[in-house]
């Protein structure tokens, strides 16, 4: 269904490289040469250039790269939908940022396929910068981040308010504390998440508006992995601020603690994130009864 040039076009943008692409695709390099050069001519633009060995893509090629993947993710949904007609069974890929994936949303997604039989997900965890440009290019069907993303031909669905906290273990003298100030916090091994990370720069904003840095406090580690992150805290190496939402399942079994931080009121949004045309949002509003519904368990198991 798919012009074969167009998969010859993003191998070629992926890999850098003519010579890898044709592996890649178990064909010739002459093949792969003549497919570029037949879109080229075909669109009357160059999509690639070389400069000092290496291949550049153009401004028009990004806007071409753009639409093809766009029509191949189009053409793989279409074929997911119809391979097996009869069940009527909706596929659909979903984008979760890796905050996102620690929290109760991965579990609500779950329930969400449990309680339909019809309904299967893959979930892909990544920057929201990625998931945005996946997005965009038809190979999600939405995303779940923390935060808004900034593009107008996309719209927003709020799926719930979260709080940030100061995460302890149990175990920890501050666990029996109500509140904690930031004079206190600067005297903890704090443990974030990367410096891109969303949190990571919520929590600088919100101590510059305090007159303080994250210079002023004692971090010790910064993980890509929030799991990795809570177990370190759960385990007490040290303690961390985190939305109190990825902390749920912990606070529910009693191995980590959350408090507030005085003068540090922190809320974020967690908004799913879909194309004007995307036309599942049934399935979207049953997400958020299963969301809603893996909450109510949390707090009352």
């Amino acid at each position: 269904m798919v012009d074969s040039k167009l998969y010859s076009l993003l191998q070629v943008a992926e890999l850098g490289s003519f010579t890898q692409a044709a592996k890649a695709l178990s064909i010739t390099q002459p093949a792969v040469s003549q497919h570029i050069r037949a879109l080229e001519q075909e669109l009357n633009v160059r999509i690639f250039e070389r400069q000092n060995g290496r291949l550049i893509v153009t401004r028009p090629g990004k806007e071409i790269i753009k639409t093809a993947k766009k029509i191949v993710a189009l053409s793989r949904n279409l074929r997911q939908e119809l391979q097996n007609p009869q069940t009527l069974l909706t596929h659909l890929t979903i984008g979760v940022t890796p905050t996102v994936e620690a929290g109760p949303v991965t579990e609500a997604l779950a329930k969400l396929c449990s309680d339909n039989d019809g309904i299967s997900l893959s979930i892909l965890t990544d920057s929201v910068s990625n998931l945005h440009e996946k997005l965009k290019t038809y190979a999600l069907g939405f995303v779940i981040t923390e935060g808004r993303i900034a593009d107008a031909g996309l719209r927003h669905q709020l799926l719930d308010n979260d709080r940030v906290i100061l995460a302890v273990s149990a175990s920890h003298p501050l666990a029996k504390r109500d509140m904690v100030t930031l004079d206190e916090l600067k005297k903890e091994r704090l443990i974030l998440r990367l410096p891109e990370s969303g949190i990571h720069s919520l929590l600088a904003s919100h101590l510059a508006n305090n007159n303080l840095s994250l210079k002023d406090f004692n971090i010790v580690l910064e993980i890509d992995n929030t799991t990795m992150v809570k177990e370190l805290v759960r385990r007490n190496f040290g303690v961390s601020v985190l939305p109190r939402s990825v902390c749920l399942p912990e606070i529910r079994n009693g191995s980590i603690v959350a408090i507030p931080v005085e003068h540090l009121d922190i809320q974020r949004e967690i908004n799913i994130v879909y194309q004007e045309d995307f036309d599942r949002l049934d399935t979207l509003r049953d997400f958020m009864d299963s969301y809603s519904e893996t909450l109510h368990r949390y707090a009352y198991s």
